[in-house]
């Protein structure tokens, strides 16, 4: 029986899962060969089947399993779509620069990793100091020991640990003048030369761009993908029928000019999104599947504990946010726990996954509540998905600008009687009278109040009445020209501007924790790593190992056209290595499955299916393995199932 290697992995080392990343190109620095710019990454062959199979699953969770309308919108985006959105004013991050070199820091970060480090030296320090005391005719490790704690490892005092322990708590809800004033009573340097640092400034993230041979457009790559939502809403809304709620939905590059992209995947200049926009009823923002997630229990980072510095999540279920306030309502909490499926379903460690309320200085201008889901890496808690309430803002801003109206026109069962002061123009003495200040005055009177009509009517009685502009002009109105009314109205039709739940998915970001929290080495094979990627989003299913090149060739076509038939992606691995290297070498792709075909194949028509995780193998019939197999792949059964459908593999097949 094959001996079963448990995951007892050994420590996580970050260098081997780059290495091996690098080595078997699941990504790579682009243009590398011309020292390539930071933040630009090319994908190889198991990197993109990894994402495209992450997107395969989100399309199925989200726009299939949530009837959603997905569309494709164009990446160049002309200048005042951003003016408008708000992205040319506010989208954009502070910045420092190193006072010598001229070097650019991102001003959040660079307090975050400096903070991290003193903190990190003085766990170090205080380990060191509880080491028991040398022996004296040990001098030189007493003597290492003494470099160590006044270099590197500096030791803090319980107060100034408390006090950095508070300020990245709520190091997200720091404005600029904020961060410089903390590099300055903190003595923060840049690290990389020890030189001081200027004040923070702003730096906005969207490249721009010109459209049309002349330049006469100017525009923008976007930044997320959600402007292309909003101003296709009435196309959306008529696709369905008239009638919210209803969400969109989309996956597409996007483009930021970060300030110091140095994390990998996790901080890269263009990358693909995936985001939702579901619109809703502002004054109903229940979900008719909510019950369906009421009991799924997450680790929720709310304002108020990052407020009192702390960064101790605590338990809830979704039902009990929503009840309490925690989350804002019934559809943004329906969504943060679909997120939480989609993730942990990918193979995130649900262990290492939280949702981080936003603070209020670093909510976004269209926010009204957000939650992010962050998942611990080696570099600390890095937000991967944000589910935002936008509130009206998009549709409302865009509507102003356009003077299209993006509204949602519903009809009422019951109509609504209401009785209101009417004010109507004489226009063609209004115009008159006043020419082009015709439309002001109007605008000025159709934008009172009842109180403010009542008042005006009540003027004109005694003759005339006057209004103010905006601008200060003051206009005499005479009763010919405007007339003020109390009439009965009634309203047969609700209209009404939709709210905006987003959840917005950075893909690079959620497939690179992935590979972090599936990476492993078995401890008798340090060297060679593990990837333990759920076979859902696996880049191949299975491996397909003949004994030899030539002698099986006909039997390898044979599998490989069955597993083809069932859907199942296989790769064929005919290399002059021992089975074992050929195995440990997929072992390293993350492949879950592996069938080897050797001479009892051809004479009994057998072949050995191998398990990644423990090396398990089991053996049967070639159509027996390939059904398993398709089932193991489809997850309509795991592997202890499998185990009760095939006999354990022994080592040795009869031969004549």
């Amino acid at each position: 029986m094959a001996t079963t290697v448990t995951k007892t992995a050994h420590p996580f080392d970050k260098t081997r899962l780059e290495a091996l990343l690098t080595r078997r190109f699941f990504y790579a620095p682009a243009f590398d060969i011309y020292q390539g710019v930071a933040g630009l990454y090319d994908y190889g062959p198991p990197g993109s089947s990894l994402q495209a199979n992450i997107i395969s699953e989100w399309r199925k969770h989200f726009i299939v399993e949530e009837g959603m309308l997905e569309i494709d919108t164009t990446i160049l985006t002309p200048a005042p779509v951003f003016e408008t959105s708000g992205h040319v004013a506010r989208f954009a991050d502070w910045m420092v620069k190193d006072a010598k070199t001229g070097d650019v820091l991102r001003a959040d970060h660079l307090v975050k990793n400096v903070f991290e480090a003193r903190l990190a030296g003085d766990k170090e320090a205080r380990g060191l100091a509880a080491q028991p005391k040398e022996d004296d005719k040990d001098k030189k490790q007493k003597k290492r020991k003494d470099k160590a704690l006044k270099t590197a490892a500096v030791q803090l005092s319980d107060e100034v640990v408390a006090e950095y322990e508070r300020i990245l708590a709520q190091l997200d809800n720091y404005s600029g003048p904020e961060l410089g004033q903390l590099c300055r009573d903190y003595k923060i340097m840049n690290p990389d030369t020890g030189n001081e640092v200027s004040e923070p400034q702003q730096f906005n993230l969207m490249f721009t761009t010109s459209i049309g041979p002349t330049g006469q457009h100017p525009g923008y790559l976007r930044p997320e993908t959600a402007q292309g939502h909003f101003v296709n809403f009435q196309r959306l809304l008529e696709f369905n029928n008239g009638r919210v709620p209803f969400a969109s939905a989309q996956i597409g590059r996007s483009f930021r000019n970060e300030i110091s992209p140095r994390a990998g995947l996790l901080r890269v200049r263009e990358f693909t999104m995936a985001e939702i926009e579901h619109f809703v009823d502002p004054d109903d923002k229940r979900h008719e599947r909510f019950a369906d997630v009421r009991d799924v229990e997450l680790s929720l980072l709310d304002r108020d504990t990052q407020s009192a510095g702390s960064t101790a999540p605590r338990r809830m279920t979704v039902g009990a946010a929503v009840d309490a306030g925690v989350i804002a309502n019934e559809t943004l909490g329906y969504f943060v726990a679909r997120i939480y499926q989609f993730l942990t379903k990918v193979g995130i460690n649900p262990s290492r996954l939280r949702f981080r309320q936003h603070m209020a200085n670093e909510m976004a201008h269209y926010a009204t509540d957000c939650w992010d889901a962050e998942i611990e890496n080696s570099t600390g808690w890095t937000e991967c998905v944000g589910c935002a309430d936008r509130a009206a803002y998009d549709l409302t801003v865009h509507s102003k600008r356009t003077g299209v109206p993006l509204v949602v026109r519903e009809a009422l069962k019951d109509p609504i009687i209401t009785e209101k002061e009417v004010a109507e123009f004489n226009k063609k003495v209004l115009g008159k009278t006043f020419g082009r200040d015709a439309g002001v005055i109007q605008e000025v009177v159709n934008s009172l109040p009842e109180e403010g009509l009542i008042k005006l009517k009540g003027e004109l009685a005694q003759g005339s009445a006057t209004i103010v502009s905006p601008d200060g002009r003051e206009f005499k109105l005479a009763p010919e020209i405007l007339t003020i009314e109390r009439q009965t109205l009634k309203q047969s039709i609700r209209e009404f501007t939709p709210n905006v739940i987003e959840p917005s998915f950075g893909l690079g970001r959620i497939l690179y924790t992935l590979l972090e929290h599936s990476f492993w080495s078995r401890e008798q094979d340090v060297d060679r790593g593990v990837l333990s990627l759920p076979t859902l989003v696996a880049p191949t299913k299975v491996l397909i190992v003949p004994l030899s090149v030539r002698k099986f060739d006909d039997l390898v076509r044979e599998v490989s056209n069955k597993f083809r038939k069932g859907g199942v992606f296989s790769r064929v691995d005919d290399s002059n290595q021992s089975i074992g290297k050929r195995y440990a070498r997929n072992d390293e792709l993350g492949t879950p499955f592996g069938v080897t075909l050797d001479f009892a194949s051809i004479q009994n028509r057998t072949m050995t299916l191998r398990e990644r995780d423990t090396t398990e193998q089991l053996i049967g019939s070639i159509d027996e393995v390939v059904a398993v197999v398709t089932d193991l792949v489809n997850g309509t059964i795991d592997w202890p199932a499998a185990c009760t459908r095939l006999p354990r593999y022994t080592g040795t097949q009869n031969v004549d």
